[in-house]
Parts: C-alpha cells; sequence; structure tokens
C-alpha cells in the first residue's frame, strides 16, 4: 500500500526526447511539416509567410496586410467567411511579427477539406476591399489610442526607443498619423511581395491523416501561385542607443508607475544564451524568483516583477518590468540592483538553483506534450533561424549550469551602468 503520509522523493526532471515532425515537399515547392500526434478528431494548419515588420516599407504595413486577408476574397465575403467557419466549428487566427506573418486554422478533421478551402482563397486571392479596410483602420485606431493610454505600454515602447533608436524596426512604432497614411494599395503591393508558393511554409499537426495532406496538396500545394519572382531581401539595421540612463514619461492620470528596466545582450546563437536564460529566470523569470521574494512577497511594494529575455533578428534585450505606486518606484529600483549585485558576488546555493532548474525542465515537459504545443515550439525554431538541435540544448544546458556560471553571466551580462530606467505616470 503507498504510504501518503511520506513525501515522495523530490528528483531532478532529465532531459526529455521530443519527436521531430516528418518533413514532405509539394509538387509545387512548398515544405510541409507533419507532426502526427494526439487523439481527438482535430488538426490545426500553420502556414508561414516569410514578411514581417522588419521587411515593410510603411509603418502598420505587414500587419493590416495580414489582418485584411479575412475581409473578402474573390469567393467570399468577409460575412461569408466568417459564418463558413463558425458553421463549420473552425477557428482562423491571423498574426505577424519582426519577420514573418502567420495564418493559422483549428479544424475538425471531417470538415478540413472545406476549411481548407476558404483559408486557400484568403491567402491566394484576397480583394482588400474599400469598405471593410475603411472600418479595419478606424478600429485598429481606436484600440491604439486605449492602449496608448496604459503607462506599461508607453515604458515598453520608450525602452525599446531608447536602445535601437526610433529608426530601427525593434523602436520604430507606429503614431496615430500613420494610420491615415496607410492605403489599400500598398497592403496590396506588400501581399504581391511576399505572399507567394515560393515564400511560405507549412505545419500541419494533429490527428493527421493522408485524406487531410491530400486535401492541404490539392489547395497550396499542386502548382506555384502567387507572384514567385518576388524575392525577400533582410534589411541590415545599426541600433542607436541613446545615452540617457533614466527616461521620465509623465502621466498625471496614472493609477500607478510603470518600470521597465533593459540592456541589450546576446542573441539566440551565442555559447552563454542558453545558460544566460537560466539566469534570468532565477533573477525574475517564475513566482520564487529573487525579485518576486525580495520585492512582492518581503517589501510589498508591488503584486508582481518579472524578468525575461527578449530576443529580435540579430539581437536580445534583458527586461526587468513591474506596476506600482509612486512612492515605491525609487525602493524598487534599488532593490533590482541589490539582487543584480547579491548575484555578482555571492554565489547561487544549489537548493535554489535546483529549484529554478526543476521549474525550467517542468516548463518544457509542459510545453511540449501535445501536437500543437509542439508545432509552436518548430516553428519558433524556424522563425528564429536556429537548427533543430536547440531543443535538446537548451535542457542540457539547463542541466549542466552551475552557481559559477550564474555569477559569472551575472557580472558579465547585467552591467548596472548599462540598464535603461523607463518610467511612466505620476511624478513626484
Amino acid at each position: 500500500m503507498l504510504n501518503r503520509t511520506l513525501q515522495p522523493e523530490i528528483r531532478p526532471i532529465e532531459p526529455i526526447s521530443i519527436p521531430a515532425p516528418d518533413k514532405q515537399i509539394m509538387p509545387n515547392g512548398i515544405p510541409l511539416f507533419l507532426i502526427q500526434a494526439g487523439e481527438e478528431e482535430v488538426v490545426r494548419l500553420d502556414i508561414l509567410i516569410h514578411g514581417g515588420q522588419w521587411n515593410q516599407s510603411l509603418p502598420l504595413q505587414a500587419m493590416f496586410t495580414n489582418r485584411m486577408l479575412r475581409e473578402g476574397t474573390r469567393r467570399f465575403t468577409s460575412a461569408e467567411i466568417a459564418e463558413k467557419l463558425d458553421y463549420y466549428g473552425a477557428w482562423l487566427d491571423l498574426s505577424s511579427s519582426m519577420n514573418y506573418a502567420y495564418i493559422t486554422l483549428y479544424s475538425l478533421n471531417k470538415y478540413f477539406s472545406q476549411t481548407v478551402e476558404i483559408v486557400c482563397s484568403l491567402i491566394l486571392e484576397p480583394t482588400f476591399p474599400e469598405k471593410e479596410f475603411s472600418i479595419t483602420i478606424e478600429k485598429n485606431r481606436q484600440q491604439f489610442n486605449v492602449n496608448n493610454s496604459k503607462v506599461d505600454v508607453l515604458a515598453r515602447k520608450e525602452l525599446n526607443r531608447s536602445l535601437f533608436g526610433p529608426e530601427h524596426p525593434c523602436g520604430k512604432y507606429a503614431v496615430e498619423e500613420d494610420y491615415n497614411k496607410l492605403t489599400r494599395s500598398s497592403l496590396i503591393q506588400f501581399h504581391q511581395q511576399f505572399y507567394h508558393s515560393g515564400n511560405c511554409t507549412l505545419y500541419l499537426s494533429g490527428k493527421v491523416t493522408r485524406e487531410i495532406v491530400q486535401a492541404l496538396e490539392t489547395t497550396f500545394g499542386q502548382y506555384s501561385w502567387g507572384n514567385t519572382d518576388m524575392t525577400v531581401s533582410t534589411p541590415v539595421y545599426t541600433p542607436h542607443t541613446k545615452s540617457e540612463k533614466r527616461i521620465l514619461i509623465k502621466r498625471e492620470d496614472a493609477m500607478q508607475n510603470a518600470l521597465y528596466m533593459g540592456c541589450m545582450t546576446i542573441d539566440r546563437k551565442h555559447s552563454d544564451f542558453l545558460k544566460l536564460r537560466v539566469l534570468i529566470a532565477l533573477l525574475g523569470g517564475y513566482f520564487g524568483s529573487r525579485l518576486m521574494n525580495n520585492i512582492r512577497e518581503e517589501k510589498g511594494y508591488t503584486y508582481g516583477i518579472g524578468a525575461g529575455i527578449v530576443s529580435y533578428p540579430e539581437c536580445s534585450v534583458i527586461l526587468i518590468s513591474t506596476q506600482a505606486a509612486n512612492e515605491y518606484t525609487e525602493a524598487i529600483i534599488r532593490e533590482v540592483y541589490h539582487e543584480l549585485e547579491r548575484l555578482q558576488n555571492e554565489q547561487v546555493t544549489e537548493k535554489e538553483l535546483s529549484m529554478v532548474k526543476n521549474y525550467m525542465m517542468g516548463e518544457i515537459c509542459r510545453n511540449y506534450e501535445g501536437p500543437f504545443s509542439l508545432a509552436d515550439a518548430y516553428i519558433y525554431l524556424q522563425s528564429s533561424d536556429l537548427e533543430r538541435t536547440f531543443l535538446m540544448q537548451s535542457q542540457q544546458a539547463i542541466k549542466e549550469t552551475t552557481a559559477s556560471d550564474i555569477q559569472r553571466l551575472a557580472r558579465t551580462y547585467i552591467v548596472k551602468e548599462e540598464l535603461k530606467e523607463i518610467i511612466a505616470g505620476k511624478m513626484k
């Protein structure tokens, strides 16, 4: 009999094997990655178009080209698209990033041939109708004004501007006037340049059957589509970091201040990057982190504070962020530096380091437990230009990180003088 009065033995989580997708090349040359897993009669189709904010000639151009796909095609109106997807129990998600556009379809297996036909029309023959374009612009303009009144949004944008400069894609944010400059023809131009069969990759995950693969090949894989003569170039931008260490953004109507601290750091391909993630998790990457224990649990200055690494093409940013009452802002900054100095001057205990490692390994196990999360992992690798070995290397780095590594990384990559301090809200 199991003795429930005894605590189970705590054991470290060993690296897990992460299944790789099967790669096929469709007749027209499009790469198709299949992730066969799960028992439910449902699949997810991810279509990656290589072209995002990094490649746009106008602010908002990449995002609105993607968003307008569902607003009408040569075969379907926006109302018909919404009605048909709802009827078949499907879900469509459209998004864009620095260097990719994503079209994601969740569909029941039995209706996949019908739903993928709709998605095919969205990508191959969108019309970008003028009426829907105007409505979409106005709706997003209103949301922009709402978001731009929030102190955390203002602080986050200003941090990137101060690190990259206002002309760099990572520091260049749209302003309200940009909504007036965007035109329907600029979206058509972006679509013609990037949305073609020579510039996309497909991921199909879930309970994939031969019939579903055939339906996908029939719609997307038989012939070349779009202007395949268009080539994608990746412009090179140089960051121009501001000299100011502290930047204040006054918002007298703010209920709380937003504090963002950050600095440039190594990119994902650097040999120290994976162990640096362990350091940042220990500092502020989970509920039991140094910053949470000190600033939330002991001092009660804030409900939550976190640290992380935000990766962009060619570089990354170490970020520490929180929101708190105005009177606590300076005290929080002092405590952040105090915790950084502790990491630089004192070696972390094995008990604390083991806890962080187990947390991170547990997150990896959770993130790779289903077909859709596996698709997310391999899409991340492609969009970040990383090799598949990155997934196993991530686990190995967690396991091998030592207390000495943590101290060395803290001294090397988190320099107090290089951390920007962005405060948005009421000023004393």
